[in-house]
């Protein structure tokens, strides 16, 4: 479970976040909403250890962030709304990179990244630098390289950005697939049409303070064909549910 407490930050006179209190618990898919400037970015700083918090805690299954912040990154996956990489590299360069950081043997992570590339739609690309990948394919990358560890946290900020309809059908698959399988997910997002499908609960802030707190019907609930069925109809779009489930049987690979 990750538990914020009384979770503060304050910039001088500007007080960002203000005594925020959320739960998320295993299993769950947590939207984290409000408009912009409320203080959801600076939420999820928080909550990876970009920033510090000028008061309160952080805690997952109650060892707090200050206590062993190393071990506490280490069962984190972040996936930013920028896609800040060094675009220098290659996909496989560049996840060889983060999955080396985080100390996956060689041999493992060779075979992950070879699948991860070629399920993500990116092996086709695999040889050109990210500096000519589209923001879509970027978000990709920085996917895989937030799930290489096989993280019990994924904390998202505003993932679906640039992602074109058949890398955001996939990456909803996956996120379903990854709270069945009892992984914890933070979404942050400004995208209500989105959260209502992939997201069971959610906490709404303004002005840097939680306002709300409500359960998400979702949208299987929902009987009239939508857009998005009629566009899988199609298309003849891929089984993203059997796509997911190959994903996350390499993250899981050990």
């Amino acid at each position: 479970m990750l538990q914020a407490r009384d979770l503060t930050k304050r910039y001088g006179a500007l007080l960002a976040v203000d005594r925020v209190n959320f739960v998320v618990n295993r299993g769950e898919i947590l939207g984290y909403l409000g408009p912009n400037g409320s203080g959801k970015s600076t939420t999820v700083n928080m909550v990876v250890g970009l920033l510090d918090s000028t008061s309160g805690s952080i805690s997952l299954d109650g060892r707090t962030l200050g206590e062993d912040p190393i071990a506490y990154k280490r069962r984190i996956g972040y996936v930013p709304e920028e896609p800040h990489l060094y675009t220098q590299l290659t996909a496989g360069e560049y996840l060889t990179l983060a999955g080396t950081l985080r100390g996956l043997p060689p041999k493992l992570l060779e075979h992950k990244i070879d699948r991860l590339l070629r399920l993500f739609l990116l092996y086709d690309s695999r040889y050109a630098a990210m500096s000519a990948y589209s923001k879509g394919m970027r978000q990709r990358v920085l996917l895989a390289a937030a799930l290489l560890h096989d993280p019990d946290l994924l904390v998202l900020d505003e993932p679906f950005s640039g992602l074109d309809v058949t890398a955001g059908l996939l990456f909803r698959a996956l996120l379903t697939l990854l709270s069945a399988e009892g992984r914890m997910v933070l979404f942050s997002s400004h995208r209500l049409d989105v959260v209502e499908k992939v997201c069971s609960r959610v906490v709404i802030l303004s002005h840097g303070r939680i306002v709300a707190e409500e359960q998400v019907r979702g949208g299987a609930a929902h009987t009239a064909q939508s857009l998005e069925d009629v566009f899988v109809s199609v298309t003849a779009a891929e089984d993203y549910a059997a796509m997911a489930r190959q994903i996350f049987d390499i993250v899981r690979c050990a």
